[in-house]
């Protein structure tokens, strides 16, 4: 498996000999004058390279390009916007061999290359167990049956002239970091962190359709999610949570989902793990036990030290990952770098990131970039001074139930090294004095 290049400009060569770590501190006003001075000398450094660059008969910014003495291209040349092609190396990326067939695997988020909280939808992570569909809208139908006064039919229309929200969530795969779990065996973090995104979602919550329905609230205990796929994904969600927070999603980031991502209907459940977001949503069913089908008797289960299999851990606990700088990255120079990262949780809101630089010995607590919502991605970011030093950068994250994100050594006590799933261990970067930064794992 190959690194994956660095995205020009995203680690910076920064100007020499200009801050020390004692101007570091974690108070608001020491980091005002830490920023000023680094401000200050930036500028310094950057009319002196003006200024060397006009002396060597190369004026630069002094000489207008093309592109600001010509006409830019027509408004209506590209009806539907698209990246630039100096961005052309940030994309998604399969895992070569990861599954059997092609149809079935994943392709992994570059979160190395993405800003803020929202993961644009053409960059959203995929796994497919059938493959992908661009299904016609006016055909798709909606069914829902079982345990109801009256079972129902939807069409797309029908759906979307019901009351709608929009919400922001975090969807993981239930196998994120599960390559992990055993020793190092992926390079970047778009490898090990990637079957994750975040986005806004917009349809109808499951409430609503099941009320419309007219549940039987004495023996209803769950729902059954039915997918459109050849797959016929099939996953069971307890009553409780279906009448909280799910969502019968069409929108996704301000327009309709994708086809990768379930277009024209899909399940939204928040906090709970990818698979159970049933893409091409066709039917719900409603029940009193369990259904215990493929994916939840065979597939996506817990594999514990005695052998035992667990079953229904859907939720996704809280975890974090410092995506700059990471893995497959270097550090250009010594100085002044924003070490920044996501944390998550599927049981809240995150409270609190801590970020060590020196393997878990010290913690210095990060910011935490607002929006903080519940179960979506929380952005944090800290200032550290790096003096040239092998370094492991670490994150660990708490939600607002109390709960810390464990280290390897914590996760394996209860877990062993033979599982797949819910691998939400504390994630290290090696630094080393070249400025390399690689995967490793610090207990």
């Amino acid at each position: 498996m190959s690194q994956l290049p660095v995205r020009p400009g995203r680690i910076r060569r920064a100007p020499e000999g200009f801050l020390t770590p004692e101007q570091v501190g974690d108070v608001a006003a020491g980091r005002r004058d830490f920023l000023r001075q680094a401000f200050a000398a930036a500028s310094v450094t950057a009319l002196g390279v003006s200024a060397a660059h006009a002396a060597d008969g190369d004026p630069a910014i002094l000489n207008l390009p093309e592109h600001s003495t010509s006409l830019g291209r027509p408004v209506a040349e590209r009806p539907y916007g698209l990246p630039s092609q100096y961005e052309a190396g940030l994309k998604r990326r399969e895992s070569p061999g990861l599954t059997r067939v092609a149809a079935a695997s994943v392709s992994f988020a570059p979160l190395q290359g993405l800003f803020g909280i929202i993961t644009p939808s053409g960059l959203h992570f995929e796994r497919h167990h059938q493959g992908w569909h661009d299904i016609d809208p006016a055909r798709h139908r909606l069914m829902i049956n079982g345990l109801v006064k009256e079972a129902r039919v939807y069409t797309m229309d029908d759906l979307m002239r019901l009351p709608s929200v929009s919400r922001i969530h975090f969807i993981e795969c239930g196998a994120n970091t599960g390559m992990e779990w055993g020793n190092v065996a992926v390079p970047t973090v778009q490898y090990t962190h990637g079957m994750l995104s975040c986005s806004e979602f917009t349809g109808v919550p499951l409430s609503v359709l099941l009320d419309d329905c007219g549940i039987d609230m004495k023996r209803a205990k769950f729902v059954l999610a039915e997918g459109a796929d050849g797959s016929s994904m099939t996953r069971t969600i307890p009553l409780d949570r279906a009448l909280d927070d799910v969502i019968v999603a069409w929108g996704q980031n301000g327009e309709m989902l994708r086809p990768e991502n379930g277009y024209p209907l899909r399940l939204v459940v928040p906090g709970i793990q990818g698979v159970s977001w049933v893409k091409w949503l066709r039917r719900i069913e409603v029940g009193d036990q369990p259904w215990a089908t493929k994916d939840e008797a065979v597939h996506y289960i817990d594999l514990l030290p005695d052998g035992t299999h667990r079953q229904y851990t859907s939720i996704q606990e809280c975890k974090s990952v410092i995506t700059t700088p990471s893995g497959g990255q270097t550090l250009l120079d010594r100085g002044f770098h924003n070490i920044s990262g996501l944390a998550w949780s599927g049981r809240g809101k995150i409270r609190r990131v801590d970020v060590s630089t020196d393997g878990g010995r010290n913690w210095r607590t990060a910011r935490l970039e607002t929006p903080v919502l519940s179960k979506a991605l929380t952005r944090f970011n800290i200032d550290w001074v790096w003096d040239g030093s092998p370094a492991i950068l670490q994150s660990r994250a708490m939600d607002d139930t109390g709960y810390v994100q464990p280290t390897y050594r914590q996760l394996r006590e209860v877990r062993g090294t033979r599982s797949i799933y819910h691998n939400n261990a504390i994630q290290s970067w090696k630094l080393a004095e070249s400025g390399d930064v690689s995967n490793v794992q610090a207990y």
